[in-house]
């Protein structure tokens, strides 16, 4: 019997894949068997060392998601892709009477207009070709709740599965796959201040029905799946994977 996971063959271009998350969907996919481009605007060279290390294929590719129909135009020309994970993203804090426009409007651009303008040139990239793919976009806990002094985030979070959705009504039909996946408390440098502050671990522990915070490479598991034959018939869908937090 076939490996429905297995990933061989494929070629994937992951976002943000120079650390945490967007790093360990990276080596998963990967140690899956594809040959992964880590898209990012700095370097991914732990990323890649980490892949060819395990005898993975990897490649790094600058690409600056704050102009992102200069990114998406790049994504458009990548020869022989299947699969692209939209995991970039940024966040700015301030409480809603403070925000600025300029901070709603980077934000916004990296993490929604970016993710769409990407997915539409991989859209064109596989028509044009007449291949198939799997898209899988980054959402958050924050596409379902409304969280604090995050406005921009909160926004574009929320999009992301809307916007998932419509690519799926669109595409499911023509050869691509589209969901995405919602992270829960993850333990990566991003989240190292509240794993060291006792009182929120506690209560972000208290909440979480598994007991514990996420690993990395939970979500590059599920990556894995969404882009395998195994998921070929599950179309925009959000699959939250934060150990029962939305559940509680």
């Amino acid at each position: 019997m076939s490996d429905i996971f297995s990933l061989d063959g494929k070629l994937a271009l992951v976002t943000g894949s120079n650390t945490g998350i967007g790093q360990a969907i990276a080596i998963s996919l990967a140690a899956a068997g594809a040959e992964v481009i880590c898209a990012n605007r700095s370097n991914a060279d732990e990323t890649i060392k980490i892949i060819t290390k395990a005898g993975g294929k990897a490649s790094s590719l600058q690409l600056d998601l704050s102009d992102p129909m200069k990114a998406a135009a790049i994504v458009e020309n990548i020869e022989e892709l299947n699969i692209l994970v939209n995991n970039a993203g940024i966040i700015r804090r301030a409480d809603a009477v403070d925000f600025t426009e300029a901070d709603w409007d980077e934000v916004m651009d990296v993490n929604l207009k970016a993710m769409f303008f990407i997915c539409q040139a991989f859209g064109r990239n596989i028509f044009k070709r007449g291949a198939t793919g799997s898209i899988i976009n980054i959402a958050s806990m924050l596409s379902f709740q409304g969280g604090i002094r995050v406005a921009s985030y909160t926004a574009s979070k929320s999009g992301v599965p809307g916007l998932t959705k419509l690519l799926a009504n669109e595409w499911a039909a023509k050869g691509i796959n589209t969901n995405a996946i919602a992270p829960g408390y993850i333990a990566t440098n991003n989240t190292k201040a509240l794993q060291a502050d006792p009182v929120r671990n506690k209560a972000i522990l208290d909440r979480i029905p598994a007991e514990r915070w996420g690993e990395p490479s939970d979500i590059g598991g599920a990556a894995v799946f969404l882009a395998s034959k195994a998921a070929q018939y599950i179309n925009g869908a959000t699959l939250n994977v934060d150990g029962g937090w939305l559940a509680r």
